[in-house]
């Protein structure tokens, strides 16, 4: 799903709306009457949510999954208590059109709210009702405010709390733009795998410690690379599943109180449906009120990802260090010049920019750690932070690969003979020699070799009796990175 359009706010918010000599309607709420512009879609809750919450300069349209959700969430409702005989055909049939705008991004630059918002998404969900009821009393040829005819709360939000309804459309929004992070991910460990494939028989040296070890080849290692992000993208697939058990029709405290019995099962029915996701309704609806580990799920999962993100990009560059007094081993694209003032400098910005992606996602993980631990008795008010912390790490990762593997991965090239030169000039391996000649004497041949800046194969024709083919063959670098070294010598000694 495609939720490109509208994902930015296309219209300023201002903090009230209400412009002097503007033309406005009265409404009216529990806490008095206030002017809302007569040539907005919200209303006094939205009204007085964006009076209160003027902090981010991030509003709930900037997360148009979320948006979509919360409309797509109304929609099956609607339907739901229409079948139920809850709701008349024609209110159901405005209400249902005016929601099916709302997921096509028509009325976006009506969520002005910001995303830091108290009430556990009351604002947010309230907003939606009044955009969905307004719309749909224009569409059925009435002025916006006419709540006699459509009410926000009684026909919008019937059989419904913020409590229930929020807490769905996050994950369904979760569940939706993982899907645009899954193919992002997808394509940066292909293009990982092709780089790897095309050096599946060059030589160089693996590390531990930062320290030399054993050959191995490029090919192998920049295959580790796609193995971990294809991990975390069969994690993501599996996540899809948890994110699909919701709590609609749970009402205010999981109890159901104020739905049809059969309301639950109707809405979760037709959500299903509309979204053509897998939705479940959860098996204990007051824990599903309440619980937020699906929250922590994906956090966890992003911020797996962001690890190995990061250990990709942290390691390219290392591999690309020098040219001249590090390891040189690869040169990854050339996209700015690196410095005001040492002529010819490139720098590797694009792992750099990753890395500092990586690095909110660590943040982004403490924020949604420390908001799901404060979740008390039967709610947790926290979510709006949770969801727009997650939808802002999950859209940074996806752009973070996209850069990775189109303005790095792709055009990285291998100093093949730099990598050879090291796997040859290594100490470590002398390991090869274990099995010949034994490890005390291994030992001593890597620290000759060490002192005297020779390699292995020269200090071991000088001081074993092993034939120069036979050394060539247990020290041969492509063959150690396939662990055949020593396997060569065995089966010769079997054979024996």
């Amino acid at each position: 799903m495609n939720h490109s359009e509208g994902s930015q706010s296309t219209v300023h918010f201002s903090d009230t709306g209400t412009g002097q000599g503007q033309k406005c309607r009265m409404e009216h709420d529990c806490l008095g009457h206030m002017s809302v512009p007569r040539d907005v879609y919200w209303g006094i809750h939205t009204l007085r949510a964006m009076e209160n919450f003027s902090i981010s300069g991030v509003h709930d349209a900037d997360h148009p999954q979320l948006i979509h959700a919360l409309a797509a969430v109304k929609e099956a409702c609607a339907a739901a208590n229409e079948e139920l005989g809850l709701l008349e055909p024609n209110k159901a049939s405005l209400i249902i059109s005016a929601c099916r705008e709302v997921q096509e991004g028509r009325l976006s630059d009506q969520f002005p709210i910001d995303v830091l918002q108290g009430g556990a998404g009351t604002s947010a969900n309230m907003n939606m009702n009044e955009v969905i009821a307004n719309r749909a009393l224009e569409l059925g040829g009435h002025e916006r405010g006419q709540y006699e005819v459509i009410h926000p709360n009684d026909h919008v939000n019937k059989s419904q709390s913020t409590n229930d309804v929020y807490p769905a459309a996050c994950k369904l929004a979760l569940a939706w733009h993982a899907q645009d992070l899954s193919a992002s991910c997808g394509l940066l460990a292909q293009a990982f795998h092709d780089l790897a494939d095309r050096h599946s028989k060059d030589v160089t040296i693996g590390r531990t410690q930062l320290q030399d070890a054993v050959p191995m080849t490029f090919g192998q290692e920049f295959h580790a690379f796609a193995s971990m992000l294809n991990t975390d993208l069969q994690a993501w697939r599996e996540l899809e599943g948890q994110l699909c058990v919701l709590n609609l029709g749970a009402t205010a405290i999981g109890t159901g109180i104020c739905a049809d019995l059969r309301f639950r099962q109707l809405a979760t029915k037709h959500l299903a449906r509309i979204t053509g996701l897998p939705i479940q309704a959860a098996p204990d609806p007051i824990a599903a009120v309440t619980d937020t580990a699906a929250f922590l799920a994906v956090s966890g999962s992003l911020k797996t990802l962001a690890m190995h993100l990061k250990k990709a990009a942290d390691d390219l560059r290392l591999l690309n260090s020098g040219p001249r007094t590090g390891f040189n081993e690869l040169d990854v694209p050339a996209r700015q010049a690196g410095s005001s003032i040492m002529p010819g400098k490139v720098n590797p910005v694009i792992p750099e920019a990753v890395d500092q992606c990586c690095f909110r996602i660590f943040g982004m993980d403490t924020t949604v750690t420390w908001a799901a631990s404060e979740g008390q008795l039967q709610l947790n008010a926290f979510e709006p932070v949770m969801i727009h912390e997650l939808l802002k790490g999950m859209t940074i990762l996806a752009s973070a690969m996209t850069m990775f593997r189109t303005k790095c991965v792709e055009g990285i090239t291998i100093n093949t003979d730099q990598g050879l030169t090291h796997a040859n000039s290594s100490a470590s391996v002398s390991a090869a020699l274990n099995a010949s000649i034994g490890y005390e004497k291994a030992v001593a041949i890597a620290q000759k070799a060490t002192t005297e800046g020779k390699t292995v194969r020269q200090v071991a024709g000088e001081d074993t009796d092993l034939s120069g083919e036979e050394l060539d063959r247990l020290l041969d670098p492509l063959a150690l990175s396939r662990g055949l070294g020593q396997t060569c010598r065995q089966q010769q000694d079997d054979h024996a």
